[in-house]
């Protein structure tokens, strides 16, 4: 089947359509009905009546936007009506929803006249906490958004306005970064002088580009002041207006930037050649460019361009702007979306194309290198740290524009908006925090690995901890420079620098486990024997390894050197597991493979004191295949003795029971209806497994099945923060234990 035919299967499929409405409070008893319908229902809508405002804390209208059209230019469709339209809005739906959480109603007016859609709109405001307008014909757009925005008192928003203009003008403001070009000093071609071309002259005038030095150019040439006075093609080109007339290639002989926003296939590699040195191409005319990329970098060398197409290098897509400006509008309860919030967005997206890619960015592209340049002048769609650097620049300028009505602790709601990726990331940010509050000296094992410099330097950037690398200190100095990393870091070099210390350290440390005076030389040039005797000496706080290679064998020098705390025989490895709802924390999953009831014991006590480093009371189950004595062997024997012990221990202060199966851990029913004497108050957080096959597989499944994130392995019980990454970690891995490890630190 082609693509239609696979579109036309996918919209039909049962249930047709791409959304649904789903409830977000209970009910399943008839106590639930009556408070969300009558006659519970009436005491909220005495409030709201009493102040309108209330609507915000009851209803869903501040996080509701309604996606309005009349179908009469729809992308390349054109005027194809408003029933037709409705894929389309469901679709931008879909992104609200995807890309910020945000929930919408579609609505599709049969409404060609301006004033029968503006009064349609505006009477819809008690729903909505936002209009985003879309798929509108020029000029009527403009007056239509316009007057809706001096009408209401929400945010009205067109995005096919303003989402190009917004998206372009951050690879602008990038593109004269790298060019050095002033951008006052742009002379600047539109091709096309629609709704989006106008638009984004508009917000190039606003970014600092002179509007005298801005050329529209029509299916009819040159926009002259003559025809712009006249009307043609519609008024709000006249600030764009050229004294002479002209056709494309005459406007584009000298000039910096070409903008099209046109047809495919009207510029011709001689236009480009005819551009001033270091041109910039943004070539966004839908499906098929201006100019193909191929085709442009073959006239010029020198060439920066961007396409609206997504097999591109710099795709300009409306989904990098529209749901975060709409999620910061919404989050400060704002009046308008305003010249000074578009520009925040802009200045946002460009700032984010300088910072270091995060891997599982990198992997969904093709794993090409994303890295600031030519080919990198905007984030990707998927880069999930859109949403809190843009939404919290937009929500930032709207108060400070004063057009916000109630005021956001700016750091807090940057981690309120990081809390919508996942618990996950919401837990970390709470480990991140403390991390910050006294970062430590953590020493990476690995410090010639390219995923280990880009953590290092992102802990150091962000304030989490004082990073110390060991390897070649030219390599490391080499390999940050490649990937254009300002950063020269702390580095131990094995090869050169003088360990003698540290190797006479490690021998007296092992001389009674075999160990010679000239074995722990050379020993120590390994990075993992001397990134541990540089903890255990107190030269570093923490350190970090197992990247390139197996656990086991990352995981043998710090036992060795470090050892386990006065407190703890046993080491254990933990992850967190994080669901939509709840979070829980998985033990042993990594070291010990058949522990007794001592080693049981022991890993609880250190998964419960890692549970509260994350701020999480601990409530532990020790899992078997039985309940409470229901089987009676030498293997429910041990989780039930180390439980037993556990309660019996004056100086454990968290409730813990067992032996009991997983689902009577978990489910709060089943432990209060068939086992109240249980001492478990709520459903277990700490899960502690017979044996390590049993937390591995189980830790997997939650998260290939079960749609867990997981983070770890987190090792606990060692005398040192010490933790062991798994082989492929991504850099978010990396920083992630590298916080939890300066956190460890904070405690030793």
């Amino acid at each position: 089947m082609g693509l239609d035919d696979d579109a036309r299967e996918y919209h039909a499929s049962d249930p047709p359509g791409k959304v649904e409405i789903s409830t977000t409070k209970p009910t399943n008893t008839q106590r639930d009905l009556s408070l969300a319908y009558s006659p519970g229902v009436a005491a909220p809508c005495r409030d709201i009546a009493e102040n309108p405002a209330d609507a915000y804390r009851y209803t869903t209208k501040g996080n509701l936007v309604g996606v309005v059209s009349n179908g009469s230019a729809v992308l390349g469709l054109g005027d194809i009506g408003a029933q037709a339209s409705k894929p389309v809005m469901e679709g931008k739906g879909v992104l609200f929803k995807r890309f910020a959480d945000i929930d919408v109603f579609d609505v599709e007016l049969q409404a060609d006249d301006p004033d029968a859609f503006c009064d349609s709109v505006a009477r819809m405001e008690p729903t909505f906490g936002g209009i985003n307008l879309e798929d509108i014909s020029a000029p009527a757009c403009f007056e239509i958004e316009e007057r809706l925005r001096e009408e209401m008192d929400i945010p009205v928003f067109h995005d096919d306005q303003h989402g190009t203009a917004i998206i372009s003008g951050a690879a602008l403001l990038n593109a004269c970064e790298l060019t050095g070009k002033s951008l006052a000093d742009l002379e600047v071609v539109f091709s096309g002088a629609g709704a989006a071309a106008t638009a984004t002259a508009r917000f190039y005038a606003d970014l600092g580009v002179d509007s005298d030095n801005v050329t529209m150019v029509d299916v009819d040439g040159v926009i002259t002041e003559e025809r712009a006075a006249a009307g043609d093609p519609h008024p709000y080109v006249e600030p764009f207006a050229s004294q002479s007339g002209g056709n494309l290639a005459d406007a584009m002989a000298g000039a910096d930037v070409f903008v099209g926003l046109s047809v495919g296939g009207i510029v011709s590699p001689e236009m480009v050649q005819s551009m001033a040195p270091d041109p910039v191409v943004f070539a966004m005319a839908n499906p098929d460019p201006e100019i193909d990329r191929e085709t442009a970098a073959a006239a010029r060398e020198d060439l920066i361009m961007a396409t609206g197409r997504s097999d591109d290098p710099n795709q300009v897509n409306n989904v990098l702007g529209f749901p975060f400006i709409f999620r910061g509008a919404l989050d400060v309860r704002a009046t308008e979306i305003n010249e000074q919030m578009k520009r925040a967005a802009a200045e946002a997206l460009a700032a984010l194309a300088k910072e270091d890619v995060p891997d599982a960015v990198v992997k969904a592209y093709g794993d090409e290198p994303l890295q600031f340049g030519p080919e990198y002048l905007i984030p990707k769609p998927l880069d999930t740290r859109v949403l809190f650097e843009v939404s919290a620049a937009v929500a930032e300028a709207a108060v400070d524009s004063g057009v916000a009505r109630v005021e956001r602790d700016l750091e807090a709601y940057r981690d309120e908006l990081e809390a919508r990726l996942g618990k996950g990331r919401e837990m970390m940010r709470v480990v991140l925090n403390k991390a910050k509050s006294d970062p430590k000296r953590l020493v990476f094992a690995e410090g010639n690995d390219r995923k280990i410099l880009r953590a290092a330097y992102q802990v150091a950037d962000e304030g989490i901890a004082e990073p110390v690398l060991v390897g070649g200190r030219e390599g490391i100095r080499r390999t940050a420079d490649e990937l254009g990393l300002d950063f020269a870091p702390e580095v131990v070099d094995p090869a050169t620098d003088r360990l003698d210390p540290y190797a006479e350290r490690l021998h007296e440390l092992r001389q009674r486990k075999g160990i010679t005076r000239s074995e722990a030389a050379t020993l120590i040039r390994d990075g993992d024997w001397l990134a541990a005797t540089l903890v255990e000496l107190g030269d570093a706080d923490a350190m970090l390894t197992g990247l390139t290679h197996h656990y086991p064998t990352a995981l043998r020098p710090p036992l060795q050197v470090i050892g386990t705390a006065a407190d703890a025989q046993y080491a254990a490895g933990v992850y967190m597991l994080t669901f939509k709802d709840r979070v829980v924390f998985c033990a042993d999953t990594t070291v010990n493979q058949d522990p007794d009831p001592e080693v049981l014991e022991e890993v609880t006590k250190q998964t419960a004191k890692l549970a509260r480093r994350f701020n999480v009371e601990p409530r532990a189950a020790l899992l078997s295949y039985s309940d409470f004595g229901t089987v009676d062997n030498e293997g429910t024997r041990k989780p039930r003795a180390a439980a037993a012990s556990l309660r019996a221990d004056s100086d454990v202060d968290f409730p813990v029971d067992g032996e009991m199966q997983a689902d009577t851990a978990v489910v709060e029913e089943l432990l209060t209806e068939d086992y109240e004497f249980s001492t478990l108050e709520g459903p277990a957080n700490v899960l502690v497994f017979p044996n390590l096959e049993a937390g591995n597989i189980a830790y997997k499944l939650l998260q290939r099945l079960g749609g867990a994130e997981a983070i770890g392995p987190m090792l606990v019980g060692m005398d040192k923060p010490v933790h062991v990454l798994q082989r492929g970690d991504e850099v978010k891995d990396i920083v992630n234990l590298a916080s939890v490890a300066v956190v460890d630190a904070q405690d030793d």
